[in-house]
């Protein structure tokens, strides 16, 4: 483990590296600033740019755009009551009337020792049980990987509080879009409509830039009024008291913990940790009523929760090649284009790779303590300037991005039609993350299920019959299961609440 981290370091070191971490963590806490913009999107539009970089780079920059953008999101949330991010909207409850009690420095400089601390915590426990992992992953067959990514997948739709029927539905779109392209075992091209184009698939990159870049640039122009900032955030305004010290310290540890476990798991990520880690607060405190009127625990615990959780969701994803999220589903597509495998093999086939990427995390969350809290009068600037100048600009560098990955105005198209389907999706209740799960997934599944009917000699009972595969198959089925009757259940509960008379509601 010593040799590995010393490994890590002098990969996350050299100057190129470095560059890019600085670059990556800059960019994402400034998209996460914006409201409506997301590291998803980040990501989204700038993964053609890491076609031309080494894959350890490349990783480095995504990844530092990602947690970057976990702490920018929480940026508007104190100052202007509006998420940059989903997980950060727990972050509004407190962290607002902090900023409208005169505490908005105290609110900000919380939650980036909370961030940075929730980060530590999860980039520890990615060290230490990401190999151990990895060692278990290196049992499973075929079989066992189709079962495990099919529990992944129902894990995702299910876990949260979207409709299930919505994120199915999704899914299977995702799963269906996987297929076009030319088939692994006979070589045909199916569903490709005569567009040589689609010969190599949809592009993961067009999909994403259209899904989150798009879509989300136009939602948040119909929604986007412009706020001004009231609250003045000083130097000497961000010293916390004696007090807030002692009341955020246990939040942070719980909040890390929480975090750090829920990340891990498919379908729970950033924003049910956030949640959870608040929630826990509310049940734990002594007095119930400080938290929504200016709580800094309510700051902390949330903060240090999704932070945690942006680290550990990378274990499913680089151990057994399994992303919990759509934003690991765009990393896991960034090392397939590399050429990089994810699962079980990449630590020992590809270790400057994942244990470069583990030290650039930690060098990444010092550069957002050390950066961020003399930035924030840069980051109240941005905030105030006007959304319509800086929308037209993302548009344009999507557009740039995309058609500069193989000079095609076809895949130009392509975002277009994705961003349409993207907003259409938001419009209608359906989130779009569940389809690009399904989209990455979908023929690493079919892959694996082909090869385990071909050993089974397409019997599907020895299939089931073998016990991790049968388990893995039980579990998505009670999982789907549960998931269907609780959404019932919440349909009837309504339903007689509606036929009541008002005062027995």
């Amino acid at each position: 483990m010593f040799e590995n981290i010393l490994l890590g370091f002098a990969t996350a070191f050299t100057p190129v590296n470095l560059s890019y971490c600085f670059f990556g963590v800059f960019l994402g806490t400034f998209i996460g600033v914006l409201p409506g913009l997301g590291s998803l999107a980040a990501i989204s539009m700038l993964l053609p740019l890491t076609f031309y970089l080494e894959p350890t780079t490349a990783l480095i920059m995504l990844g530092g755009i990602y947690y970057g953008g976990e702490y920018g999101g929480s940026i508007a949330s104190i100052l202007l009551n509006l998420p940059g991010t989903p997980s950060a909207a727990v972050t509004c409850l407190d962290g607002n009337p902090m900023a409208k009690n005169g505490r908005a420095g105290v609110a900000l400089f919380v939650t980036a020792v909370a961030s940075f601390i929730g980060g530590s915590v999860g980039i520890v426990a990615l060290m230490g049980f990401g190999p151990a992992i990895a060692q278990i992953g290196l049992s499973f067959g075929p079989s066992d990987y189709f079962a495990l990514m099919l529990l992944g997948l129902v894990a995702a739709v299910t876990v949260g509080n979207g409709s299930v029927v919505k994120g199915l539905i999704a899914v299977v779109l995702g799963l269906l879009l996987g297929t076009i392209g030319t088939d692994v075992t006979s070589g045909e091209f199916r569903y490709t409509f005569g567009f040589l184009e689609l010969r190599d698939g949809v592009s993961l990159v067009g999909m994403a830039m259209g899904l989150f870049g798009i879509a989300e640039v136009v939602s948040s122009i119909r929604g986007s009024k412009h706020h001004k900032i009231t609250a003045k955030v000083t130097a000497r305004s961000m010293m916390p008291t004696r007090d807030d010290i002692r009341r955020t310290l246990a939040p942070m540890a719980r909040g890390s913990s929480i975090g750090g476990f829920l990340g891990a798991l498919p379908g729970a990520g950033t924003v049910t940790a956030a949640f959870l880690a608040y929630a826990m607060e509310i049940r734990l405190a002594k007095d119930k009523s400080r938290f929504g009127k200016g709580a800094v625990e309510g700051v902390a615990a949330p903060e240090s929760a999704n932070n945690a959780a942006a680290q550990t969701a990378f274990i499913p994803t680089l151990t057994i090649g399994i992303p919990g999220s759509a934003t690991m589903s765009i990393m896991l597509g960034a090392l397939m284009i590399h050429g990089i495998t994810p699962g079980p093999l990449l630590i020992s086939d590809h270790p400057t790779v994942f244990w470069g990427l583990i030290a650039s995390f930690w060098i990444g969350n010092l550069f957002l303590l050390v950066l961020n809290i003399p930035l924030i009068g840069m980051w109240v600037r941005v905030l105030q300037f006007p959304y319509k100048y800086i929308y037209p600009i993302v548009i344009a560098l999507i557009c740039i991005g995309v058609f500069s990955m193989r000079t095609s105005v076809f895949d130009v198209g392509l975002v277009v039609i994705f961003g349409a389907l993207g907003y259409l999706m938001q419009r209608v209740g359906y989130s779009p993350a569940p389809l690009i799960l399904g989209f990455v997934l979908g023929p690493m599944l079919e892959e694996n299920l082909r090869r385990a009917m071909l050993m089974a000699r397409g019997d599907p009972y020895r299939l089931i019959s073998d016990p991790l595969t049968g388990t893995l198959l039980m579990l998505s089925a009670a999982l789907l299961v549960w998931a269907i009757l609780g959404g019932l259940r919440n349909v009837i509960r309504s339903r007689r609440l509606a036929n009541m008379p008002p005062g027995e509601a």
